[in-house]
């Protein structure tokens, strides 16, 4: 049996990307063939139309020819926000009446610039759609579109290099490194990140690139800055999260927000904004995380570690976010879906 993923990029750093692979290697795990399909980075096939900023959809016949090998077609995001409608139309079309899962990470009225554009999700009486929480499932259910909630998983840590990685930072001993593991973009609010990093003395780690347009607005607030800053890429997941002394994650808003409980997995605390699926995530499992518009509480905890949050938080997300449930969930969905 053969798998494809479809997306408008795969094999980047971007959270969509991230997860893809997870699946990828959890349906290898099952014995399925996997394939990937799409529009920018590291695929099987790349369609430029299927681009996030592409001006145009695939053309004529190159997107039925790319899945027509494909058992089962797996669309992560593409159908879910108005990136590239002529792509999603594209897609939906190509699958119409065969099995297919879409995987919604988030949905266009969920962002502030396309909640009166009227999208609607696409869907067949063949396909099955997947969401990342619990807050998703319940709007498209209010939408009459039937899904299931899979939340992100995530694999065992191991140990980073944290002297290494701070040496080549060219972190001095004592410095204070606060890591925003993230690409700029107007949501994961830079603004915030700086001011919490200026208040408690502390260094600013941005790893990702600005994207969206948002190059000119980050290379001025950079500048502005009232703390060091660092722009460089992490190369090991591992590396970075040891080499920070905890992590910053302000955003208004995101589909699941990884490095949360990333952080909560490489034992580091972190502070977080209060778009909804953070608090859908302390609801219902009981992170405790830091607030991301107070200093107070993360200057504390800079001074004074307590050990006993960082043991909950690990246990947690070892518990309910564990990689190694992912196969077994997968084989699950797939039993009950026919598949």
């Amino acid at each position: 049996m053969k798998v494809t993923f479809c997306s408008f990029r795969l094999g980047g750093h971007d959270g969509v990307s991230v997860e893809v692979a997870k699946w990828q290697r959890a349906f290898e795990e099952l014995g399925w063939r996997v394939s990937g399909v799409a529009g920018a980075g590291c695929a099987d096939r790349i369609l430029p139309g299927l681009a996030l900023d592409a001006d145009h959809g695939p053309r004529p016949g190159e997107l039925e020819e790319g899945l027509e090998s494909a058992d089962l077609v797996v669309v992560d995001n593409v159908c879910s926000i108005p990136l590239n409608p002529s792509a999603a139309a594209a897609v939906a079309q190509a699958l119409r009446g065969r099995p297919a899962v879409l995987r919604h990470h988030d949905l266009a009225w969920q962002h502030a610039r396309w909640e009166r554009a009227g999208w609607e999700v696409p869907t067949d009486p063949a396909w099955r759609h997947v969401v990342i929480n619990e807050l998703s499932r319940r709007q498209l259910a209010d939408r009459g579109v039937h899904a299931t909630t899979a939340y992100n998983t995530f694999h065992a840590p191991r140990v980073g290099r944290r002297d290494d990685t701070r040496r080549a930072l060219g972190a001095a001993p004592g410095e204070t490194l606060l890591l925003h593991p993230s690409r700029a973009i107007a949501r994961k609010n830079v603004p915030a990140a700086l001011s919490l990093a200026a208040a408690v003395g502390a260094t600013y780690w941005l790893t990702g690139e600005a994207e969206m347009g948002y190059g000119p607005e980050l290379d001025r607030l950079l500048a502005r800055a009232e703390c060091r800053v660092i722009r460089q890429p992490a190369t090991d997941i591992a590396d970075a999260y040891a080499a920070c002394d905890a992590v910053v994650f302000p955003s208004t808003w995101e589909g699941f927000g990884n490095p949360p409980v990333e952080a909560a997995i490489f034992r580091r605390a972190a502070a977080v904004g209060t778009y909804p699926i953070a608090s859908e995530l302390v609801e219902r499992f009981g992170f405790q995380w830091l607030p991301s518009d107070d200093a107070q509480p993360l200057a504390e905890w800079l001074a004074q570690p307590d050990e006993r949050v960082l043991d909950h938080n690990y246990a947690i997300a070892t518990t309910h976010f564990s990689s190694d449930s992912l196969r077994h969930t997968l084989e699950k969905l797939l039993r009950t879906w026919g598949w």
